[in-house]
């Protein structure tokens, strides 16, 4: 096996303890982990794809990684493989991967503030694995990502999306959130979400739905009928000027933000509280949509206006398209009928890395990454670190 670089994929998996018993073992544990992560960088959608592509570039493979036994693993050893991971290890050691490459990239997802300083967004966002859902318990996963990159800097697996809420304090644990905004949506709005980013040195900004009903009826009022503040300006507005027409539809959207309640309301370092307003015309039937969300932050008037927080809370539901639809429709996350165990958790996981590396290398278009690497086993080894460039 030729030497890797420490900052690979490769590297972090390998650190990932081997669980069999020494009797009996046919291969490596780290030239199985290799073949996993190297076949779902070639875009292999199930176990059956993966195995396929295995045998198909057999002799590439093998002579890229110089197993003991210059021999390829079963349908049925892949997919032990997959069962007998500690899930634990993995997800940390592949949370170390996705740090390290943001960390390369410090600037992503940085807004600059009103005062001039940088804070830098990141969401905590849930996601259903429907494919392995529909033939076992529902595998649900909450993740902590990036904004703008998508990275996904940790992730968990929750019994189902009520049990969110239970995922944020180990997905933050013993982070330093300072010169950060964690975005949240409306299910994650508590005040011990809210405590423990405060604590840790963040921002947080919450969507504020009627899971709230008293933080919900004390906005909805104050924007119906705002008061008057003495001296300063109370509702500030901002208008996204838009651009060309989004999928035939001319949008607008506007945030309004408000300091009115900051002495009345019992939520932990409100800054401002906020209403976003949403409306669109399709340009073809005429057809017209009228949407109204609120929330809150601990975002000062002085360090953000409108237009500040506009940026972080369009960027929380952006994660949904370089994340869940591209692991869903680009990967096959969803035609993936693994559902044994905590397998679908591993293989998540690991799209989850490979996704990060590909974009840490400038790959925009992901189809067009997997079709290559899928026709390269070479660069796919090389794409992880298992073979030196």
């Amino acid at each position: 096996m030729d030497q890797t670089d420490s900052t690979t994929l490769f590297a972090y998996l390998q650190d990932v303890a081997d669980p069999r018993q020494k009797r009996g073992q046919s291969f490596e544990w780290w030239y199985l982990l290799a073949l996993l992560a190297a076949a779902l960088t070639a875009g292999q959608k199930t176990l059956t794809d993966i195995s396929w592509w295995i045998h198909q570039h057999g002799t590439a493979l093998i002579e890229g990684l110089h197993p003991a036994k210059r021999r390829l693993p079963s349908y049925a050893t892949i997919r032990r493989t997959l069962i007998r991971v500690d899930v634990r290890a993995w997800e940390d050691e592949i949370s170390q991967h996705n740090q390290a490459l943001d960390v390369a990239d410090p600037m992503v997802g940085c807004v600059q503030m009103a005062d001039d300083t940088l804070l830098r967004g990141q969401a905590v966002d849930g996601k259903t694995v429907r494919g392995a859902s529909a033939y076992g318990e529902t595998v649900h996963l909450v993740s902590l990502v990036r904004h703008q990159s998508g990275t996904v800097l940790a992730q968990c697996q929750v019994a189902d999306k009520s049990n969110e809420i239970t995922a944020v304090p180990a997905l933050l644990a013993g982070r330093d959130l300072t010169g950060t905004v964690t975005t949240m949506d409306a299910l994650l709005t508590q005040r011990t979400q809210a405590e423990q980013v405060l604590r840790q040195g963040g921002h947080y900004l919450m969507v504020v739905k009627q899971n709230q009903g008293t933080l919900y009826r004390d906005l909805e009022l104050l924007f119906r009928a705002p008061p008057t503040l003495r001296g300063e300006q109370d509702i500030l507005t901002w208008c996204d000027p838009g651009g060309a027409p989004a999928h035939g539809r001319v949008e607008k959207r506007t945030l309004e933000s408000s300091i009115a309640l900051n002495d009345y309301l019992d939520w932990p370092g409100v800054g401002q509280v906020l209403r976003r307003t949403y409306d669109s015309r399709e340009r073809t039937t005429g057809n017209t949509a009228h949407d109204v969300t609120y929330g809150i932050t601990s975002l000062s008037r002085q360090q953000a206006l409108p237009e500040h927080i506009a940026r972080f809370w369009r960027q929380h539901w952006t994660i949904e398209n370089p994340v869940h639809h591209v692991r869903d429709a680009t990967m096959g996350e969803d035609r993936c009928q693994v559902h044994t165990d905590r397998a679908p958790e591993v293989l998540a996981a690991l799209r989850n890395a490979i996704l990060a590396r590909l974009r840490h290398q400038g790959w925009t278009n992901i189809a067009e990454a997997l079709r290559q690497f899928s026709a390269s086993p070479q660069k796919a080894l090389q794409l992880i670190g298992a073979l030196a460039t």
